[in-house]
């Protein structure tokens, strides 16, 4: 039986992804990187990194239904004759996919020095920097007392006021597959069978199920930090919660960046690896829109942004993580999703 990861290589492959117009000129210098993070948060990086080096970035975009799943497998489908540079993942887990499948070359970025290292790769295939939390997010008109554990979705008072985002993609499939890890395969089924069971929604992304909650539609949606932070700045009834504070703690995922093997620009790929492990790029970050967490204590960040020190969140072996994606991914599609 093909995998399930394999088998969506055929939907999410070249349809998923947008590209800048590519400049042929080579005169100009260039770097081409795949990034999973929205445009609206990662291009006015780019930007900033244009004008301190004059390279040029040609950026390939993925879409909220698929996101990072199209651009892995494009990497995959191009690894005889690799077209990217440069892959920023908005998670980690299918960074350490491509790893596992030779796509990633190794560089140790001058940058990284002052990482923790549980956020990088201990032979320098890639590196984390610029968290996210996953939090219950609630309209606060809908929801007075907001739930404080994943368990305390599967009671009655929540059936049908619950949406979660299809865990095949994204930061939903990192935690399906850290439930899957952590709890191992029993308890996870047992929960999401429940969780399907009291009227969830699934919906195709974070974004989506944040946007039920801020319509009132739904009262309340498992999504991450950077999604939460778009709704209550544009004034909405709303206001998030990190899970599980008084036991094992939320889900911190990192943006991962990696140099790919053999790509065609391998120095302007180092220089631009190096802007975004710099400290000026998790400043940017936390300053953006998304509001992300910096994972050096020594990065500048507004008062809403938290410190890693300040949330209480688990501590993660991504790399045995990595290796329940799959399974767990099969096991949701055939019975979570159907």
């Amino acid at each position: 039986m093909k995998s399930l990861f394999l088998t969506l290589a055929a939907l999410f492959l070249f349809p998923s992804c947008r590209q800048e117009g590519m400049n042929n000129d080579p005169k100009v210098k260039k770097v081409v990187v795949y990034t999973s993070l929205d445009r609206v948060h990662s291009q006015p990086v780019f930007k900033v990194f244009e004008k301190q080096t004059g390279i040029k970035v040609l950026a390939v975009y993925d879409t909220e239904a698929a996101k990072t799943v199209g651009l892995v497998n494009r990497l995959i489908a191009e690894s005889n004759r690799p077209r990217a540079d440069v892959f920023w993942n908005s998670e980690v887990l299918r960074t350490l996919i491509l790893k596992k499948k030779g796509i990633l070359a190794s560089y140790q970025s001058p940058e990284a020095s002052h990482i923790p290292d549980s956020f990088k790769d201990p032979e320098h295939c890639w590196t984390g920097f610029a968290a996210r939390s996953r939090v219950f997010f609630y309209n606060t008109k809908l929801v007075t007392s907001p739930p404080t554990h994943l368990q305390d979705l599967l009671k009655p008072e929540w059936k049908n006021r619950v949406a979660i985002a299809n865990p095949l993609f994204g930061t939903t499939n990192t935690q399906l597959a850290t439930w899957w890890s952590q709890w191992g395969p029993d308890r996870t089924k047992d929960f999401l069978t429940a969780l399907k069971a009291n009227g969830t929604r699934i919906v195709p992304g974070n974004g989506p199920a944040r946007d039920l909650v801020a319509s009132g539609e739904i009262a309340l949606c498992l999504t991450d930090t950077d999604d939460a932070w778009q709704a209550i700045r544009k004034k909405r009834p709303v206001a998030m919660a990190y899970l599980n504070q008084s036991d094992e703690g939320t889900l911190l995922i990192p943006n991962t960046v990696a140099l790919i093997k053999g790509g065609p620009h391998p120095e302007t790929a180092k220089t631009l690896i190096d802007f975004l492990l710099s400290e000026q790029t998790e400043e940017l970050l936390a300053f953006s829109e998304s509001a992300q967490i910096p994972v050096r204590e020594s990065v500048k960040r507004p008062p809403h942004v938290h410190s890693l020190d300040a949330i209480h969140h688990q501590s993660v072996d991504f790399q045995k993580i990595s290796e329940q994606i799959e399974t767990a991914s099969e096991w949701a599609q055939n019975h979570f999703l159907e």
